[in-house]
């Protein structure tokens, strides 16, 4: 197990081997296996490259981010800019119907609304916009519609946890309430309760996945 003092050595390693992250700008604090990560970047992108890399380092158990995007005048926008490259963004996405989704933006910050139906194409709209020019942050209220639930359900992802080879599948449980999956129980890493939200979210007649999971040590 390591210690904070380690871990902390890892994750700034890992923010030094991520090429998109300052890490001159970033400090990382650790407490009791929770990371985290405070000072500014200079774009959204960056923000979640930072986060992304952090939770790649085994043994962080949560990861708090304090980080705020202070935009370099070159990429300061107009809201009204924005909009319309995400409305144009998302008009030509091939995985999206069209006019599902609603934007808008506020001070730089991105709301997107609407229904879809599946969570892919829910993923699809987010990663689309996150990384355009003026952009600060992202709202993602978007809902899945519900079909038609099943039996089944709980053995398709019980399934597809395994198909998928999760080391820790056997210490996931799962139930399901209506159109909602419970992901309960204890995995390795983030990347594992990830790969298990994914599977969830996968399975016809889900509309939301709760995410109950614990990273153990």
């Amino acid at each position: 197990m390591k210690n904070d003092t380690q871990l902390q050595k890892d994750v700034i390693a890992e923010l030094y081997w991520e090429p998109s992250v300052n890490p001159a700008e970033i400090g990382v604090e650790v407490k009791d296996g929770v990371v985290t990560l405070s000072g500014h970047v200079s774009s959204y992108g960056e923000k979640l490259n930072a986060e992304h890399s952090a939770q790649r380092v085994a043994g962080v158990k949560a990861l708090a981010v304090e980080i705020d995007v202070t935009l370099p005048g070159i990429s300061n926008r107009t809201d009204t800019d924005i909009a319309r490259s995400v409305e144009n963004i998302l008009e030509w996405s091939s995985f999206l119907p069209k006019d599902a989704i609603k934007v808008m933006v506020e001070s730089g910050w991105i709301t997107l609304s609407g229904k879809l139906d599946w969570e892919y194409q829910r993923v699809a709209a987010v990663n689309a916009v996150r990384y355009l020019l003026g952009v600060r942050g992202i709202s993602d209220d978007i809902k899945i519609k519900p079909t038609a639930s099943s039996s089944s359900v709980k053995a398709n992802i019980e399934s597809a946890l395994n198909r998928r080879a999760i080391a820790d599948a056997g210490k996931i449980s799962v139930e399901i309430h209506g159109e909602d999956a419970i992901l309960s129980g204890t995995v390795s890493s983030f990347s594992e309760r990830d790969l298990a939200n994914h599977s969830a979210w996968c399975s016809p007649g889900i509309k939301n996945v709760k995410d109950h999971m614990l990273i153990a040590n």
